[in-house]
């Protein structure tokens, strides 16, 4: 018979086992595959920045992922929207994300960060690169790194977005985003325990897109080199309304260009507001059988801000209002079919990458330089032994799960009892059928919208204590029988009615 300690030692081994980690995710060719289950990851996301870039107040110690209780309140919304990923612009590398980025890691949801803002310094100037590809600048983007390389939902970063914008500004800017991608991943090879993914962001302007891939996809002289993107994320706007189809929307010209890329290739923001509501066919197309070579895309964009794509809106008292885009967006979502969007090809996975060469660039003003730019005074130093002081994050217990401030559906009804459902150890989160608009019409006010503060201009309350009997805790509530069969079995013996997996500890 083991002894009353060793019961309680295995108890909170089993409790441990809960709040595990999702699976880290590597680039195989053209998939994101789960390291663990070899499954692909088909990005099923939003893009995440509450506030917009207003959002960003790094003399107020705010930027999207610095309060816990906000990201609990929209990971709520968002596990069950049926998202696995979201997209995070302009990151203070100095401050803590662990509540945020561990909230997240529980409901199965992946993170892609940004590692620039908007702020002067923070970025590659595309007038005039070579003065803003400094050591200072370096520093910054590899506290980014320092700041997420510790949370296994940390999936990727961008090493900048939309540089190049029109032909002029391909001339220049292509080395420079290579030479970033580069150090990026010299950084992690030297500092992370794991490789993470390095790639770009690029505006869909289709006379430099497929350039623009060509270049950051291909290696220098044929051999494996840093300074290629892991993956390519397209922002696309191009498929608008219920009357836009496959082809007027041009997605099959988008799968003739990708559908050989040794790299994947997903929307890092697509959903066009030209026509509203926003209905999202384009959800069916972007993950059906014509597609598959694509991985997936994320919505632009989870909060109501100025330029009018969001799918809820953050109320001046930190409440949330559902928008009509957000289920109908939740509607497509339930209709895809996950095995599918999970399935990897095995040549898309085994695909070799071209050797650089002027012969790949077919508009004359694009760069056909493949020099990738010495690294900045002081570099080597940094990517050798780290920056100075950096903020390392990590995970920590996520025991609040009930959502403290009010949340209403489109039409205005309450939504009751709104909590967060902590994943598994080997689960990512994916559409279950959920509708979380609630039927019937609302009569209470609510508040009024804030654009530009991500909190409202109140504070939000204080977290609740975890109420085990709450639906969105169901997880460890049925683990209860089993940890109460595993107590009295044993202390007195009972070892054969005691779960073979229990004793297994």
């Amino acid at each position: 018979m083991r002894s009353l300690s060793q019961v309680v030692a295995l108890c909170l081994a089993l409790f441990a086992t809960v709040a595990v980690a999702v699976h880290t995710v590597e680039v195989q060719a053209q998939d994101f595959v789960d390291t663990v289950t070899k499954q692909r990851l088909m990005i099923v996301g939003v893009d995440y920045q509450p506030g917009g870039q207003a959002g960003y107040k790094p003399t107020e110690n705010k930027d999207p992922l610095s309060n816990g209780t906000v990201c609990l309140r929209d990971a709520a919304l968002l596990q069950r929207l049926g998202v696995n990923t979201i997209r995070v612009y302009n990151i203070d590398p100095s401050l803590n994300h662990d509540d945020c980025a561990s909230i997240f890691n529980a409901v199965g949801i992946y993170m892609i960060l940004d590692v620039n803002s908007p702020l002067s310094g923070e970025s590659i100037n595309r007038d005039n690169p070579s003065s803003s590809y400094t050591s200072d600048y370096l520093t910054r983007i590899f506290g980014i790194v320092e700041n997420f390389k510790g949370y296994p939902n940390t999936l990727a970063f961008f090493a900048a977005n939309e540089v190049m914008n029109d032909v002029s500004s391909a001339q220049k800017n292509p080395p420079y985003i290579r030479a970033v991608q580069r150090d990026l991943k010299q950084y992690i090879a030297k500092h992370a325990s794991r490789t993470i993914p390095v790639g770009y962001s690029a505006a869909d302007v289709r006379e430099i897109l497929q350039d623009t891939w060509e270049y950051l996809q291909c290696e220098i002289d044929g051999k494996d080199d840093q300074s290629r993107s892991d993956f390519f994320g397209l922002n696309s706007y191009s498929w608008c309304g219920g009357d836009a189809t496959f082809q007027s929307a041009g997605y099959n010209t988008l799968v003739d260009m990708f559908g050989n890329s040794t790299v994947p290739v997903f929307f890092s923001e697509y959903g066009c507001n030209k026509v509203m509501p926003r209905v999202f066919d384009e959800v069916q197309a972007l993950y059906g059988n014509q597609m598959t070579s694509l991985s997936g895309g994320l919505v632009y964009e989870y909060s109501q801000e100025e330029e009018d794509f969001g799918l809820v809106t953050i109320n001046s008292n930190s409440t949330v209002s559902l928008g009509v885009d957000y289920d109908n967006l939740q509607s497509q979502y339930n209709k895809l079919n996950i095995t599918l969007i999970q399935s990897t090809n095995a040549t898309a996975t085994q695909l070799s990458p071209p050797a650089c060469s002027s012969g790949l660039i077919t508009n004359s003003g694009f760069s056909t330089d493949f020099n990738v730019p010495a690294q900045p005074d002081g570099a080597s130093d940094l990517i050798n032994n780290g920056i100075k002081n950096p903020t390392q994050g990590k995970l920590v217990d996520v025991s609040e799960t009930n959502v403290p401030m009010a949340v209403y559906g489109s039409s205005g009804v309450q939504i009751q009892n709104l909590a967060i459902r902590k994943l598994s150890n080997d689960d990512t989160n994916t559409p279950n059928g959920d509708s979380t608009s609630p039927s019937g019409t609302g009569s209470a006010a609510k508040p009024s919208s804030t654009k530009g503060d991500a909190n409202g201009s109140t504070p939000p309350p204080a977290p609740v204590a975890l109420n085990p009997d709450t639906k969105g805790n169901a997880k460890q509530v049925s683990l209860w029988y089993p940890m109460l069969l595993l107590v009295v079995g044993l202390l007195f013996g009972f070892s054969d009615r005691v779960p073979a997996y229990l004793l297994s500890l």
